[in-house]
């Protein structure tokens, strides 16, 4: 098969993709933030909303009966996607960062106490930082850091050191949203599960790239969010094996999470119910589910292969460029590169790069910690998705040529 005729053919299926930008075509370079979406997901919240728009589990009539099985064929879709063992494991959220605040703020209530421990890395999401601390201030626990190298790998060579008999839990990255870093979590789940400590992973940027199985990962909780591959913005997923999702107090109170209420006693629902308090992103979810069926249509495997070489095709280009600084060297990467260009801002570079058609995120990525680590204020990053092509890597680096060239004149 001629892999640069399927990406053209893919593209296709991405209207964003056929956006002119300044007059320039343009260079989708920014999908760590948030992928662009086939029009499958598009058809899908059009035919929701104009055939089976109604609220879910609550109703007799044809639309909320219609509108329930999608919804619960989606689960079954995630659960599926991601090799779960039951859909009851499976909650929807409004994303990642929601499903993170529920285990911190429900799993904390129950099992974290003062003098406790909470493992995270120095490279983590704030969404992976502050619920954590939030959850230190309100219990007495405190936050421990795995460290980096320079390189951004995880020094885990004191990692038996760091999970200590108070750890209580352990919150990863799968990949580094800054770095691209493709973390051994299988490693630090092992040694976790050794010492009975259970482990979240932050699987934000992961998804896109690789193909999850919580069970051969054997992780507690697994937290994603739609948009990220190729989904709708609006509905994320909290994984959680069903011995601890049972143990954990409801995160919000409210519809669908009860079966009777009285002022006396309230008595809750059934997983993942439990924790699905109000009307949820119905739309949102059966859309998910339509990305899903398209995705697993793709020939991934040759996919895998294209974005493999396309990435490394940008990193040997960037380094070419008199003044760029790689950010991040890790043994294993996906999916994204950051740097620095010498006597230029990152928002500065995006801005240039912006006038010709590119797409770049800038900035500290949410991830404050690690850019003091590598005392910059922030990068440029461009991350990279299977409809990416060759001539997105030659628009960006002719666009950071440009910038020096402006910035060569000002001085």
């Amino acid at each position: 098969m001629d892999t640069n005729r399927y990406i053209e053919d893919l593209r296709f299926n991405f209207p964003a993709l056929n956006t002119k930008v300044n007059g320039y075509r343009l260079a989708y370079l920014d999908n760590a933030a948030t992928t662009q979406k086939p029009q499958q997901v598009m058809d899908s919240l059009n035919k929701y909303y104009t055939s089976s728009n109604a609220n879910v589990h609550r109703g007799v009539h044809f639309l909320s009966e219609s509108a329930s099985e999608a919804y619960e064929q989606a689960r079954n879709k995630i659960q599926k996607f991601i090799n779960a063992e039951h859909s009851a494991e499976c909650i929807f959220t409004r994303g990642t960062t929601e499903a993170i605040n529920l285990v911190a703020t429900s799993f904390g209530q129950q099992f974290i106490q003062a003098g406790d421990e909470i493992l995270i890395s120095l490279m983590e999401h704030h969404s992976n930082i502050v619920p954590w601390k939030l959850l230190c201030e309100r219990t007495g626990a405190k936050l421990s850091i795995i460290p980096i190298d320079q390189n951004g790998d995880l020094e885990l060579d004191n990692l038996a050191e760091l999970l200590k008999p108070n750890t209580k839990i352990v919150a990863i990255t799968h990949v580094s949203n800054s770095l691209g870093t493709l973390n051994p979590i299988k490693q630090i789940i092992s040694q976790a599960h050794a010492l009975n400590i259970p482990v979240l992973i932050d699987g934000a940027q992961a998804a896109a790239h690789l193909k999850i199985d919580v069970q051969d990962l054997d992780c507690d909780f697994y937290a994603m969010s739609a948009h990220k591959c190729f989904g709708p913005m609006g509905v994320g997923l909290l994984y959680g094996k069903k011995q601890w999702l049972e143990q954990m107090p409801p995160y919000q109170g409210g519809g669908d999470m009860i079966l009777q209420v009285t002022f006396d006693k309230v008595t809750y629902n059934e997983l993942p119910y439990k924790f699905e308090a109000g009307t949820p992103s119905v739309a949102d979810a059966i859309a998910w589910g339509a990305a899903i069926d398209y995705y697993l249509k793709l020939d991934l495997a040759l996919l895998a292969r294209h974005e493999h070489e396309l990435y490394f095709c940008a990193l040997s280009e960037l380094q070419t460029i008199p003044g760029l600084k790689i950010i991040g060297n890790a043994k294993n990467r996906i999916g994204l590169i950051s740097f620095t260009l010498d006597g230029i801002h990152p928002h500065d570079i995006g801005t240039i790069a912006n006038q010709y058609g590119v797409a770049i995120r800038t900035g500290h990525h949410c991830t404050m910690p690690l850019m003091n680590f590598y005392n910059i204020p922030g990068t440029a990053r461009a991350s990279f998705a299977f409809y990416n092509n060759y001539a997105d890597i030659d628009q960006l680096c002719d666009s950071l040529t440009k910038a020096q060239q402006l910035f060569n004149k000002r001085a």
